[in-house]
């Protein structure tokens, strides 16, 4: 439940991360509203951006690569 909670807060306060933090996969679901499965399936073809390994348990995506997808997904007709 903890993780939960956190994955919300993570989610309501989304706008105020600095472009540098990273967030994790439930985090990345949730912003797109996907699966989990989903998510790995758009970034092998390429529409999410690849993550990056921050420790050998740990993958996260830059919040920055995270916006840019969503503002041109925004701009999309």
């Amino acid at each position: 439940m903890r993780q939960s909670l956190n994955t919300l807060k993570t989610l309501q306060t989304f706008s105020e991360l600095p472009d540098e933090a990273h967030v994790r996969l439930p985090v990345v679901a949730g912003l797109f509203a996907m699966s989990v499965s989903s998510v790995w399936r758009r970034v092998k073809d390429g529409s999410l951006p690849h993550p990056i390994k921050v420790s050998r348990r740990i993958t996260a995506w830059r919040v920055s690569d995270l916006r840019r997808v969503l503002t041109e997904k925004a701009g999309a007709p």
